[in-house]
């Protein structure tokens, strides 16, 4: 059976699923780690915030930034979460192999209906709200994960502090095609600043083998102040050469669809690693051996076998578990992408309940 496209009459007849939008999350309505974190720079890359988007940043950065899920966004378009990056330490000299950008990874085998590497390969358009308090050239990125391939294209922020659409298209490549798996194949990157090693000589505006010089040129410093502000939301890339209405999907879905990636035990509002909050642990009953079996399965089925931390209810100590009342060392065994099979508790009693938190990481 034939699978159309939703809400764009003119690409009726182009194949792709009902999810047309690639980006997860691009609402930024889901942020299981923090809604708020301080001190973003100086060499904490990773996901920290809204979920499905990583900070990625290199050199030696002096520039410090808070990153939080945002209220402030486009007034009546739907929306009620952006993702913002506020300078707060400024960075107005920077070192030649200063970067700092976010940006979303895609399984590849959720992607083989672009065709990509072959002659049949769609063109791709990004749309998106932007607000920002600098104005000028901002660059953004497609990057081909399995054939070191790249393409950039710019946007310009016109009015400071302003919320504005912008309309991307990327041309198709017929070079490189995508691993059908659940590696990433796919990249999409947003750019806040660059240093010389990645902003000389002319962006790389047509598909091609990556070039580090051309990756981000053009770009504005958004850390040469802190009164700089950056936000985003409404993130869509889709097939085709026009933009379609942004796809809101369930709460429920789009929650699902960043726990494939990570999940945890803790309650709404409260920070994995820092809450001490005992409604965030979960509890089971050890065996004779003083083991203990783990709730599953996982809410949702992981990409692949996740990275395991634990800590005992109440405590922000990880690997431990809170054995018969006793902060006892603990570590998961049997993991896989569906569930845990059990947790090894050193000298744990049998009979006895087991408290503790956890965190669950299958990111690309």
């Amino acid at each position: 059976m034939a699978i159309t496209r939703i809400g764009n009459p003119a690409l009726a007849n182009v194949r792709e699923p009902n999810f047309r939008n690639i980006i997860i999350n691009g609402d930024m309505s889901q942020a299981q780690r923090a809604t708020s974190v301080t001190g973003i720079g100086n060499g904490n890359a990773g996901y920290h915030t809204c979920d499905r988007w990583k900070l990625h940043e290199g050199g030696a950065t002096a520039a410090e930034f808070t990153q939080s899920q945002s209220t402030d966004v486009p007034t009546g378009q739907g929306f009620a979460k952006s993702f913002k990056m506020d300078c707060t330490t400024a960075d107005t000299s920077l070192a030649a192999d200063e970067i700092m950008n976010i940006y979303q990874r895609f399984e590849g085998q959720n992607l083989q209906y672009l065709k990509k590497g072959t002659s049949n390969a769609e063109s791709l358009t990004l749309s998106f709200w932007v607000k920002a308090t600098k104005t000028g050239t901002y660059v953004t990125n497609l990057y081909d994960n399995d054939n070191n391939r790249a393409i950039g294209k710019t946007y310009t922020i016109s009015s400071s502090d302003t919320w504005e659409k912008k309309t991307i298209t990327f041309a198709a490549d017929t070079s490189g095609v995508l691993g059908n798996d659940n590696a990433s194949s796919l990249e999409v990157y947003f750019q806040l600043f660059a240093g010389s090693n990645q902003n000389t000589g002319s962006l790389q505006t047509s598909w091609g083998t990556y070039v580090a010089a051309q990756w981000a040129s053009g770009q504005v410093n958004v850390a040469d102040s802190t009164s700089n502000n950056w936000l985003i939301t409404g993130v869509q890339l889709e097939v085709g050469t026009t933009a379609s209405d942004f796809q809101f999907l369930p709460h429920d879905i789009n929650k699902k669809r960043c726990e494939r990636y990570y999940q945890n035990s803790f309650d709404v509002g409260n920070i994995p690693g820092t809450s001490t909050d005992n409604d965030d642990a979960e509890l089971t009953t050890s065996w004779t051996d003083g083991n203990a079996p783990f709730p599953n399965p996982y809410r949702t089925e992981m990409r692949a076998p996740p990275s395991v931390i634990l800590r005992p209810r109440g405590s922000t100590t990880t690997g431990q578990v809170n054995n018969g009342a006793t902060n006892r060392s603990t570590s998961a065994d049997q993991i896989s992408n569906k569930g845990i099979g059990y947790l090894n508790v050193s000298s744990g009693t049998g009979g006895q309940f087991n408290a503790f938190t956890y965190e669950l990481n299958s990111e690309l």
